[in-house]
């Protein structure tokens, strides 16, 4: 069960960088610091929404319109690293304790 639990932080904690990553390529991409025409570029900004955009599509659904400023990846990173914490505190001392 540790094992699991171990995997799971790991793939969140992975998770957690491609959603920094994400958002820094966005910003990148909109201020014309890479260039659009280059398909290594677009190949990552394309691996980086399709990596990003299911978890980030249903927050933005609920999110009120902020004039252009998108504060999605910001609650996703709370979720999951309230998620971790629930992981590596909780039920990590459920699981070391017995019950």
């Amino acid at each position: 069960m540790i094992a699991l639990i171990q995997t799971i932080v790991m793939a969140l904690d992975i998770y957690w960088w491609i959603i920094i990553a994400s958002a820094i390529f966005s910003w990148l991409y909109a201020f014309n610091v890479v260039n659009s025409r280059n398909q290594f570029v677009g190949s990552v900004g394309n691996m980086l929404y399709r990596l990003t955009e299911p978890a980030l599509r249903p927050i933005r659904r609920f999110m009120p319109d902020l004039g252009g400023i998108d504060i999605s990846p910001i609650i996703l990173l709370l979720i999951i690293f309230f998620i971790r914490q629930f992981l590596v505190t909780t039920v990590w001392s459920w699981v070391v304790t017995g019950g």
